[in-house]
């Protein structure tokens, strides 16, 4: 068996993901990363605005909301550059630190919310939206900007102070078709952190994130890893399914 350092992590990070669902790595990715992150973010949201506003539409009848929020999948099918990110060799490490020693992609977006007036997001956790049973995957967010309450940044709810570890029932939210998975008081724990920064975490962790009142967007890049490839009930693979690490090895971009 071939194990990866991940020196970027340390025991206690390690200890964070493993018993309380996350961990963060604060202004990790390199410079030239989050300048193409964000360039190809911009572009698709550009692109999402005038689709909607060519066709008279606010929203698109799913989650992206013209002018408020966008969600963006998987942005490297059309921008191949984005695997330098994926597959590179910080995320690739960290993954394979978390999930062992086989590593494959499982989804990918952008989550952006536009300046004084992009939406909140419920208390959810990601392996809710994935309609059968499936093992826990690792979702990795990527901040694009610097990431405070006042701009909406997410809000964690750690496993010990959770409901369960184990994944909840969901309700949808008749106005912005959000998946509700938690209703309870807890805040939960702020992400405030620069730009830059990853925040790891498992997608039965419970998260959510506010209001954007600052004056700028907020922009995050999503970028979800499984220990193996994540199947349907008829043994299709879910998602992506492109390989990271194989046996151990970084597969690379």
């Amino acid at each position: 068996m071939h194990t990866a350092p991940a020196p970027l992590l340390t025991p206690a990070q390690l200890a964070s993901y493993r018993n309380e669902g996350w961990c963060l790595l604060p202004a990790c990715l390199p410079a030239e990363q989050l300048a193409l992150l964000r360039a190809i973010c911009d572009d698709n949201v550009r692109r999402i605005d005038a689709e909607l506003a060519a066709s008279g539409r606010e929203t698109d009848g799913r989650l992206n909301r013209r002018g408020s929020r966008w969600f963006i999948g998987n942005p490297s099918h059309s921008d191949p550059r984005i695997r330098a990110v994926t597959h590179g060799p910080l995320l690739s490490g960290i993954a394979q630190a978390l999930l062992g020693d086989e590593v494959h992609t499982f989804w990918e977006q952008y989550v952006v919310k536009a300046a004084e007036t992009g939406c909140r997001f419920a208390w959810h956790q990601d392996s809710a939206y994935v309609d059968h049973d499936h093992p826990p995957y690792l979702t990795c967010w990527v901040a694009l900007d610097d990431m405070s309450e006042a701009n909406g940044t997410a809000s964690i709810l750690p496993f010990s102070r959770a409901p369960s570890r184990g994944r909840l029932p969901h309700r949808q939210d008749p106005e912005l078709n959000d998946l509700v998975g938690y209703e309870g008081t807890d805040p939960g724990d702020l992400v405030n952190c620069p730009a830059g920064s990853i925040a790891f975490f498992s997608s039965l962790t419970l998260h959510r994130s506010g209001m954007n009142t600052s004056p700028a967007l907020r922009r995050v890049y999503l970028i979800q890893y499984s220990g193996a490839v994540i199947r349907s009930p008829d043994g299709k693979p879910c998602g992506q399914s492109d390989p990271v690490v194989l046996g151990g090895r970084p597969v690379g971009p």
